[in-house]
């Protein structure tokens, strides 16, 4: 067989192997006081499965850099497909579905962030008609704060993570979860750059009085960021909104640290992966596909 098809076949099994038992962890809730953190560490929570399959497919890279082309060990092609094919329909409907939420027909909202590599803000001028000056401003605000962290290219990454673990519920649950917190941190976000909270919440009641009407499809979420969470959320978001703003300051300066940090580390733990595929992977495999070839 070719070493790319072998590779990718591989990549399949594998690391929907990997990825099925780490979708099993719970959803854990932070008890940060600052949103920022607490929606840092919800998407470490949400993408840490899909680390593992990467640290798989890292070490599988790199096994297929020093193995020959076509690979001559001798192992059952029919078992080894067989074995990979849930996987491969798994990935294939996580795909379509990421692609549908790309090129779908988005859903119309009052007012939200859409575009994955440029974000901008879309704001029905009839609903703007509707809320004061000083509600605009904070709408507004909110919106910026989800264009510069780029938040619609991260809720597509997580949908598409998120589809890779169905159908296990805590995945979900981990999905919602993060999604509520990043509201409330660019919530946050907004106020520290002048947004008052009374203001904001006023509009985020309008946005979800008005958003009542507009249809709302089940995946089309993928390349929005919109000001209305879910109608669970809405109810803490306007308390957290009405309360005293906690956050020193300080907590963005360390979150962003604390990005770069984990950055770091995964890229550090990616390349180690990659070399022990490239001088120990034959180790592992070759024994894996003369098993299959004896079965």
């Amino acid at each position: 067989m070719g070493r790319e098809t072998l590779l990718t076949l591989l990549l399949v099994l594998f690391g929907g192997a990997v990825l099925q038992p780490f979708a099993l962890l719970p959803c854990r809730t932070s008890a940060a006081a600052s949103a920022r953190v607490a929606e840092q560490r919800a998407w470490q929570q949400l993408v840490t499965p899909v680390l593992a399959m990467l640290i798989v497919a890292a070490l599988l890279c790199g096994w297929a850099l020093r193995e020959p082309d076509p690979v001559r060990a001798r192992f059952d092609h029919g078992m080894l497909i067989g074995a990979s094919l849930p996987f491969a329909v798994l990935s294939l409907r996580a795909v379509l579905r990421a692609a549908w939420a790309l090129w779908g027909e988005p859903v119309e909202l009052p007012i939200c962030t859409v575009g994955l590599l440029r974000p901008r803000i879309v704001f029905d001028p009839h609903f703007a008609r509707t809320l004061d000056e000083a509600q605009i401003d904070a709408a507004l605000e909110h919106e910026r704060a989800h264009a510069r962290h780029r938040d619609p290219l991260r809720i597509w990454l997580a949908q598409w993570a998120t589809d890779l673990q169905w159908p296990w519920p805590a995945a979900r649950r981990r999905f919602d979860a993060w999604l509520e917190l990043l509201e409330h941190a660019r919530d946050e976000e907004a106020r520290r750059h002048g947004a008052a909270g009374i203001d904001l919440a006023a509009a985020v009641v309008a946005t979800a009085r008005r958003a009542q009407a507009a249809p709302r499809a089940p995946y089309a979420a993928g390349a929005q960021a919109a000001l209305l969470g879910d109608a669970r959320s809405l109810a803490r978001r306007v308390e957290r909104l009405l309360a005293p703003l906690t956050d020193d300051g300080e907590a963005p300066r360390r979150a962003a640290a604390g990005t770069r940090t984990v950055l770091a580390q995964v890229a550090v733990l990616l390349a180690g992966a990659l070399l022990v595929g490239a001088f120990y992977g034959n180790a592992v495999l070759h024994p894996f596909l003369l098993w299959t070839w004896r079965v």
